[in-house]
């Protein structure tokens, strides 16, 4: 009986999660991309909320498990990413001080796009797709450090959207987000040896 139970509210809490990933307020954007038919552009959105809620979650407020192992896999390399290269991060500051809440999507995008420019491509790294979502994730750590914490579900749906329009494709060339993970983890370990 208690197998049933926990299958039954197991189900409960990680929908409970998931809406609370999808805002903090009763105004949150709801996002499209989290109901999309295409699981590879849900699977980016559910990253998207996941990531940036996990980021800007209050100290002493329990989190939520990661909804899926690509966001599991996001978060683990998220942290490793700000604890081993922190010098790369403390530029940040200057370049979202003057960020307002009208600004904060533009300003990512605008650097999004001078990142991932055509002239600049190559073959699609998972330290790129992870350079999306940490440096969403640290714009809106400074939104909310500056009290405008009610821009994080549009970051969150800025950040999806991009991920759709940008990444989803060389994703879906490469098998799918657990599949590219995986890929990327043999090829540094075999350059690794």
């Amino acid at each position: 009986m208690d197998g049933d139970l926990n299958t039954t509210f197991g189900h409960l809490k990680f929908d409970l999660c998931v809406s609370e990933l999808m805002g903090r307020s009763d105004d949150a954007v709801i996002g499209r991309g989290l109901n999309s038919p295409d699981p590879l552009v849900r699977e980016a959105f559910l990253m998207a909320y996941d990531y940036i809620s996990y980021v800007t979650a209050k100290p002493g407020v329990p989190l939520c498990p990661a909804p899926s192992r690509a966001s599991a896999a996001l978060r683990h390399a998220g942290d490793e990413l700000l604890i081993r290269f922190p010098i790369f991060f403390r530029r940040w500051p200057r370049v979202f001080q003057d960020v307002t809440e009208h600004t904060a999507c533009p300003t990512l995008l605008s650097i999004l796009d001078e990142h991932f420019a055509p002239t600049r491509r190559r073959d699609l790294a998972w330290s790129a797709v992870l350079s999306v979502f940490v440096l969403a994730g640290q714009l809106a750590l400074h939104c909310q450090d500056r009290g405008m914490e009610d821009i994080t579900p549009q970051i969150q749906e800025c950040v999806g959207s991009y991920v759709e329009r940008v990444i989803c494709p060389e994703i879906r060339d490469k098998g799918g987000w657990v599949l590219s993970l995986a890929l990327e983890k043999s090829r540094i370990l075999k350059t690794m040896w």
